[in-house]
């Protein structure tokens, strides 16, 4: 076990850590029938496809303001439970849009579920604005266009999600040319269910100094050497991919190769209950499973501090904690 050790998490898609109990209490508030969405206390899907659907269907509960302040406090409030000091949670403004409330009050809202665990626990919080990849490049350019405006110190960072499969890193160049002269820290979904040249595309158009998963790298050993020498960021996620099928199990999952060819590799858990896990079952399974040692587990933690999306007193400060 792991609970002794600090974590911090880059990569958490926040409808996502949802817990089931949460989405039934939401479900009973709006008179939502959650048949074939929660059995026996679980989210139910069998594929991608499926995946992106059931998610769908959760975010659907989460409606107002305050609905997201509660979602983000009690995600956050958990990791702290277990060790937690930091975490990066990634939003979708244009969300906030599609239920009706606006990305201002979305935003809001979850800042304030931020702040609140914050004053309880001391974790500390940011967020990631993300395009989604399948609503194409004229949205991904209007949500940066809106996260360049931003006027919330705990908006920093930006991102591509959604199926990964549908167009090209070149659609989202200049989406990521505004967040990048807008200040935002750079990442992007690549490397996990499309190969290495989604990873390689990545890095050549937009420049980010962090990947999205990336473990599919592991695919094209050139490659993993560039990523090494270049300094990249690699925010894996072994549950998640193992839940996916992109590896049958952990004993098969690159992680350790990426790390013993010198990428900067870190621990997360991308969307917790949907894959039957958590950020806690992760150092868990690094620990446990992988062979890591605390050592080098709090190696990966420091990379994501030294990686996080936040001004230089509070890294110094994160750094501090450890």
């Amino acid at each position: 076990m792991t609970l002794h050790l600090k974590k911090a998490e880059l990569h958490c898609h926040i409808e996502g850590a949802a817990p089931p109990s949460l989405a039934l209490t939401q479900a009973e508030k709006y008179g939502v029938d959650v048949s074939g969405l929660i059995e026996d206390g679980s989210y139910v899907w069998t594929d991608f496809s499926e995946f992106i659907v059931c998610y769908d269907r959760v975010a659907s509960l989460f409606r107002t303001e305050e609905d997201y302040a509660v979602l983000a406090e009690t995600y956050l409030t958990e990791l702290s439970a277990a060790g937690t000091i930091y975490s990066e949670i990634i939003v979708s403004p244009d969300h906030g849009n599609t239920i009706g409330i606006g990305a201002d009050a979305y935003l809001r809202g979850l800042a304030a579920g931020i702040a609140a665990a914050r004053a309880k626990t001391g974790i500390e919080g940011r967020m990631i604005i993300t395009i989604i990849r399948h609503l194409g490049r004229e949205a991904a350019e209007r949500t940066a266009l809106y996260a360049a405006r931003r006027d919330h110190p705990l908006v920093t960072g930006f991102n591509l999600a959604g199926e990964e499969r549908m167009y090209r890193v070149a659609d989202f160049a200049r989406a990521y040319d505004i967040a990048r002269d807008a200040g935002l820290g750079l990442t992007i979904h690549a490397g996990e269910m499309a190969g290495a040249d989604s990873v390689r595309d990545a890095l050549d158009i937009v420049r980010p100094s962090r990947i999205s998963h990336g473990v599919r790298a592991i695919e094209d050993a050139d490659l993993v050497r560039r990523i090494a020498a270049e300094g990249v960021v690699l925010e894996t996620c072994p549950g998640s991919n193992i839940a996916l099928g992109v590896f049958t199990g952990f004993h098969a999952h690159p992680l350790r190769a990426l790390r013993d060819a010198g990428c900067r590799v870190t621990l997360n858990a991308d969307d917790p209950p949907f894959f039957h896990t958590s950020l806690s079952q992760e150092y868990d399974m690094a620990s446990e499973v992988m062979g890591f040692a605390d050592a080098e587990i709090n190696a990966m933690t420091r990379t994501a501090i030294e990686a996080a999306f936040v001004d230089e007193d509070t890294r110094a400060t994160l750094l501090s904690r450890l």
